[in-house]
């Protein structure tokens, strides 16, 4: 379980690409002395696990399911990723509760200012409301408008510093976690 607030960004060092996975060798910008193999990482908002420590840089490996549904089938040497660590029991939630399980991909499809307008896969759009809470690529944030193709989010300046977020461009593709409450809310409702 994560928080949605990203701690620092990582350095992807290497992909090692096997039959149907792929290796990830990450550096993150700030060391995290309490690291250890097993724990689970948020990268741009996808639970993995660490399978090696060395140093500064761990690794994790990402299985076909993640690929598909996330942009980490996306990534290459050299670019960043968002980085958290899973909470702690007694730790605050500045965001909201993320549980690192990506549902889908959107697209940046409109840049003003500071305001990012999001296409959306149409099986997410019931499940994203106006002031609800979203996770972009791990990052908790609060929406301002969605319909039935897009929905829209403010980036403000400090999100942008910590995070990948400033690299954002048209196009590129943000991992989407929706709030879990709607997909619980909707299930207990089909039950009655």
């Amino acid at each position: 379980m994560f928080s949605g607030i990203v701690e620092t960004v990582g350095l992807v060092n290497s992909l090692t690409y096997s039959l149907d996975d792929i290796k990830l060798t990450i550096t993150p910008c700030e060391y995290f002395s309490d690291l250890k193999v097993g724990d689970s990482i948020a990268i741009n908002g996808v639970c993995l696990t660490i399978t090696d420590l060395q140093g500064e840089t761990f690794n994790v490996t990402a299985v076909p399911e993640t690929l598909r549904r996330s942009n980490l089938q996306h990534l290459s040497i050299d670019c960043l990723v968002n980085l958290e660590r899973a909470i702690k029991a007694n730790d605050r939630i500045g965001g909201h509760y993320v549980q690192g399980h990506v549902d889908d991909m959107g697209e940046i499809i409109e840049i003003k200012a500071q305001i990012f307008k999001i296409s959306v896969p149409s099986n997410l759009t019931k499940y994203i409301v106006n002031k609800g809470y979203i996770a972009l690529d791990g990052m908790s944030i609060t929406v301002i408008e969605a319909n039935e193709k897009w929905f829209s989010v403010t980036l403000i300046p400090h999100t942008k510093k910590v995070s990948i977020a400033a690299h954002y461009q048209l196009g590129t593709k943000i991992n989407i976690e929706v709030d879990i409450l709607g997909k619980h809310i909707e299930k207990l409702a089909r039950m009655n």
